[in-house]
């Protein structure tokens, strides 16, 4: 399974694996290559289905299902033991949910997503990166706080 597609998983639960290929359709991100890349926004130039794929395709992909992404997220940060603040960091919105965030693992979400930036320069990523799936969460169905611009 995709990073991304992980990322659905644990908010939305069991109900966005059976969404993710209709919903891979509108990422990039969710059917981790393949399955993603001729039915994702035009299969053109990486940079092209980050802005343009999730946005396109999102009213069509929009699930039944709509999710508050906040309180799952609090839930899940609560039951660490280290102040994390996913409302403002890649790393720890996927530490909340225990999946893997070390680079390596965040430079496969940005390949994922389309990223056309530089992956050594981590910053950057890291911003590009959290703005990318709060917007991709929202285009799903995801509920999220006024305060994360997406």
């Amino acid at each position: 399974m995709s990073i991304f597609g992980k990322i659905m998983t644990a908010i939305f639960g069991s109900s966005a694996s059976a969404a993710s290929p209709a919903g891979g359709a509108s990422k990039p991100a969710g059917g981790g290559g393949a399955a993603a890349a001729p039915a994702g926004g035009g299969g053109g130039a990486a940079a092209a289905p980050t802005g343009g794929g999730g946005a396109a395709a999102a009213p069509a992909a929009k699930p039944a299902q709509t999710v508050d992404v906040a309180p799952i997220l609090d839930k899940a940060v609560a039951a660490k033991k280290e102040k994390l603040e996913w409302r403002t960091s890649i790393v720890d919105l996927m530490k909340a949910l225990d999946i893997d965030s070390g680079l390596g693992a965040r430079k496969e979400l940005a390949k994922e997503l389309g990223y056309t930036g530089d992956t050594n320069d981590s910053a950057s990523m890291n911003v590009w990166l959290h703005k990318q799936v709060m917007a991709k969460l929202a285009a799903n169905g995801g509920r999220l706080p006024p305060e994360i611009k997406h």
